[in-house]
């Protein structure tokens, strides 16, 4: 059988067969493997006489490749993409190519990586961010690994991502699992601005009593300014959606208990065990978990509803302008919170991240890209060596001037009683971290105190501990 196809494609899902879709109209030739021939015939009629193909056969999939064979699998992270690599294998020449397009741990990526290393096979963990669409007209896509094998397969990746201005939005980001740690990154800053977003909207709604209309105005009209983003983009169309099986708003008829997929709770534990604060992360996940637990909301709200008896009244307008200060706020130190993770992470597990590359990269295509993101490229272009946002001149008047709205924000929100975990979560420790000194001097006597763990001194150098009477 003639090899005659430049790249392979194992999971025709929507994302799989609209990456492959991309691949095909930007002039390469391109072929499927699915074991469900439904998918395998859908992709085979989309075709329209390109050259395409979709195969059910494991044998002709990869006799079709040219060599060096490049791979990518869009399958469930886990046990999946293990089976996949193992039924490939056999059948694979030293210097082959795959690469694992889904969702994978770090860890396991690390783990492939070097499992296949050792039998001749080049092997690479990537991100790829913009959901279906996207993968269709052009994703942000986050590879790493070894350098020679992005260059196997670099030409195709720039061609299909998303542009801006004419730069394509990929990059070789690093060593290892480089890439599925960047985008694991990325998904968990994704999760603290939908949850800051959200809270922005129950602000409007429960304490400046703005209708749907009125908040579909606001979120349209904060994407055209600072906050202007993707994300902002679709909420504000959200409120415009008329519910087709009913009366009134969509939004108002979709129940309020969030699900998630694990990256973002990833993101946390990792940043935990590293010893970087991410807590606007951290409260996003816990309000997905708060969420689930709709029975038990349900059950303690009579019992609640007279613990607040005083609202405050708030200028609809004024408020309205406030809070979308307050979430311009947000975002940058929610980005700052997972770049500075970014940066521990690179020197902890030897990744070499470019941040300015990171930064380049989710300028489009992405589900986070926003136009902070070019002044985020512009602060590490500035100081490669930038260990957290808030240290660049490029961010520190906008926080330092948006920092009342906030406050205003919050202090009407806390008399009202709607809660603001990611928002508060995000003055706090911009609070705390701007602050020289903080009270953690107490907790190290307290743990000297019951545990004999010592401490350290302002005042002299060295390791102390005191028999406490």
């Amino acid at each position: 059988m003639e090899a005659s196809y430049d790249f392979g494609m194992v999971g025709l899902g929507v994302m799989g067969r609209n990456f492959l879709l991309n691949i095909v109209d930007n002039g390469y030739a391109a072929i499927g493997l699915d074991l469900d021939k439904e998918k395998v015939d859908a992709l085979n009629a989309e075709a329209d006489g390109r050259v395409l193909e979709g195969t059910t056969d494991t044998d002709t999939f990869i006799q079709s490749l040219s060599v060096p064979r490049k791979i990518m699998l869009l399958v469930p992270a886990g046990r999946a993409v293990d089976s996949v690599i193992e039924s490939l294998l056999p059948k694979l020449d030293e210097g082959d190519l795959i690469i694992d397009g889904g969702n994978s741990f770090f860890k396991d990526t690390n783990r492939r990586f070097e499992s296949l290393k050792e039998k001749g096979i080049r092997f690479m963990g990537m991100g790829v961010s913009g959901g279906a669409e996207g993968a269709r007209r052009g994703p942000s896509i986050m590879p790493g690994g070894v350098k020679e094998a992005y260059e196997v397969v670099g030409s195709i990746l720039e061609a299909v991502s998303a542009k801006v201005d004419g730069e394509p939005c990929v990059a070789h980001l690093g060593n290892g699992a480089a890439g599925h740690y960047v985008k694991m990154v990325h998904n968990g800053i994704e999760y603290g601005l939908m949850q800051l977003i959200a809270e922005a909207y129950d602000l409007l709604k429960n304490v400046g009593k703005l209708d749907n209309k009125a908040i579909h105005e606001a979120f349209n009209s904060w994407n055209q300014g600072a906050l202007q983003s993707y994300l902002i983009e679709i909420t504000a169309d959200i409120f415009t959606q008329k519910d087709d099986q009913g009366n009134g708003d969509l939004v108002d008829k979709i129940l309020d208990k969030a699900k998630q997929k694990g990256t973002g709770k990833w993101t946390s534990q990792n940043a935990m065990d590293l010893g970087i604060p991410v807590p606007t992360i951290d409260a996003a996940v816990t309000m997905r978990g708060l969420s689930s637990l709709k029975k038990e909301r349900v059950s303690l709200q009579p019992h609640y509803t007279r613990a607040i008896e005083e609202k405050p009244a708030v200028d609809a307008q004024e408020y309205t302008s406030q809070v979308g200060e307050a979430l311009h706020f947000a975002f940058i130190i929610t980005y700052a919170q997972g770049m500075h993770l970014l940066a521990e992470a690179s020197e902890e597990y030897q990744f070499g991240l470019d941040l300015e590359a990171v930064s380049r990269i989710w300028r489009g295509g992405c589900i986070i890209r926003a136009r902070l993101l070019e002044q985020m490229r512009q602060a590490y272009s500035q100081e490669p060596d930038l260990r957290n946002l808030l240290m660049s001149s490029v961010f520190q008047q906008t926080v330092l001037h948006s920092q009342h709205a906030v406050r205003t924000v919050i202090n009407a929100a806390t008399q009202s009683g709607v809660p603001t975990l990611a928002l508060s979560s995000t003055l706090n420790y911009f609070d705390a971290y701007r602050n020289a000194r903080l009270p953690l001097n107490l907790v190290q006597a307290q743990r000297d105190y019951f545990g004999s763990h010592t401490y350290e001194r302002v005042d002299k150098d060295g390791i102390f501990h005191t028999e406490w009477k």
